[in-house]
């Protein structure tokens, strides 16, 4: 199964085969800032996963609250996020399940980084939940 996922505007987009290796709901406040909500949802896929790539995203480079590097590939023209790169899960891209637009993606598995998770948001009971944060981001 074959999945694209756009930016806004349609500059840029990303086609996938298969499942993602994983799908998680990150709270870190990166995630929060760069989406603009209070969390972002991510599908990981691997590199040889990635089908084709179109345009040219600029990148954003910043240190994550693990302290690892973390790179935003975006749309120039909208912004939009088209994937990122984590040192923390090296050999897959990050892809926003947004950008995919099918209500029926698999769902997460995973809440990450959740002592910056804001405290009216509550998250499916069966979700796994890490807390794994740094005390002085949380």
């Amino acid at each position: 199964m074959a999945r694209e996922a756009r930016c806004l505007c349609g500059a840029l987009s990303i086609t996938v085969q298969g499942e993602p290796k994983l799908v998680l709901a990150c709270n870190c406040r990166n995630c929060q800032r760069r989406t603009g909500s209070v969390f972002g949802v991510g599908a990981y896929f691997g590199l040889d996963d990635v089908v084709e790539r179109k345009g040219t995203p600029r990148q954003y480079r910043i240190e994550g609250d693990s302290g690892q590097s973390v790179v935003s590939h975006f749309c120039p023209n909208c912004g939009s996020t088209l994937f990122v790169e984590t040192q923390m899960f090296q050999g897959m891209l990050g892809i926003p399940v947004g950008g995919f637009n099918e209500p029926d993606f698999p769902e997460p598995t995973l809440s990450v980084w959740n002592r910056s998770k804001y405290h009216w948001v509550e998250f499916p009971a069966h979700w796994h939940r890490m807390a794994t944060q740094t005390p002085e981001s949380g």
